[in-house]
């Protein structure tokens, strides 16, 4: 992620009537959900190009995505990023504008056409628009790069696209690193996002069992309904509260040693080194690597050793 000193150039809008059109801007479109290294290569050529032409670079993203509007009924779709998870990120790798506009119904009916002619070029004032190999925009999906050529020199902008990024000879894309994380497989998302995956919540109170067996939890509620969460199972994690940062290890799951109900999930995070308890405070956690899948032990004695083992384990993968 880019220097810290650089997060606070970037200028965010949600309507754009906000933003003020500026020379030579340089600008991009899409979702971004993960902000993944095949987005980092889309931002790098970004500032490239700004640099090279002496302009300013603008990322236009929409909110709510996109799929929700379209499929209200259909909640499967949990994103990798929270908005301000995703305004940080964006943040962080020096851009100079982003534009949140809010997505309709009736803004997915409007023509590719309209689309490039109304809203890049007479609203927001694109000079050169930089895109991934597969962006498809307006109505069904219609517009994509060919399209934006034909257009370019009619309404005098110009296009750069971004071939398909490849790490280990697969595509990255967003569906891929959600399914990664979904299956526990966080160090092949992480590989894909180029930074740890993290989640952020408040502490609640829980049933305090973990600290009968010297194992004393902190349980994470997720305000954020959309937000991702990784399959069950037992991870090492950094956690980040009260402007400290301790080691610790996690659990996501139905908790079977002392949970007879299989649909009962929660989050319990163990941090080593760290006393005291912080109820309804922010929390925010770093995913490094799954430990093991969720199991069933015979009582809580076997559950404390198992706890020990998994505890050495993760120190070994943060060390």
């Amino acid at each position: 992620m880019g220097a810290s000193k650089e997060k606070f150039r970037l200028k965010v809008y949600n309507k754009i009537e906000d933003f003020k059109q500026v020379k030579n801007l340089v600008a991009t479109v899409g979702t971004f959900d993960g902000v993944h290294v095949g987005h980092q290569e889309i931002i790098g050529k970004l500032k490239e190009v700004a640099k090279q032409t002496d302009g300013e670079t603008l990322l236009l993203t929409f909110f709510p995505h996109p799929r929700m509007v379209l499929f209200p009924d259909d909640d499967s779709l949990k994103l990798i990023n929270t908005l301000k998870e995703k305004t940080e990120l964006l943040a962080s790798f020096g851009l100079d504008h982003l534009l949140i506009l809010p997505f309709s119904v009736e803004f997915s009916r409007i023509t590719p056409t309209e689309y490039i002619r109304d809203l890049l070029i007479r609203d927001i004032g694109v000079k050169t628009l930089v895109i991934g190999y597969n962006h498809q925009f307006g109505r069904n999906r219609k517009g994509n790069f060919e399209l934006l050529e034909e257009l370019a020199p009619v309404y005098g902008f110009d296009v750069v696209e971004i071939t398909a990024q490849e790490i280990n000879e697969i595509k990255v894309s967003s569906t891929k690193i959600r399914r990664a994380i979904e299956s526990g497989d966080i160090s092949t998302a992480n590989d894909y996002l180029r930074y740890k995956f993290s989640l952020s919540g408040i502490v609640v109170k829980g049933e305090q069992i973990g600290r009968q067996i010297g194992f004393p939890t902190a349980n994470i509620k997720v305000l954020e309904k959309h937000k991702l969460l990784p399959g069950k199972g037992v991870y090492a994690v950094t956690v980040k509260v009260q402007n400290y940062q301790y080691k610790g290890m996690l659990n996501i799951g139905s908790r079977p040693t002392i949970n007879n109900d299989a649909d009962r999930s929660s989050i319990e995070v163990h941090l080593f080194d760290m006393h005291e308890e912080f109820y309804n405070e922010t929390i925010q956690v770093e995913f490094s690597a799954k430990l093991r899948d969720e199991k069933k032990f015979v009582n809580l004695e076997e559950l404390k050793e198992q706890l020990q083992k998994d505890k050495e384990s993760a120190l070994l993968v943060l060390q």
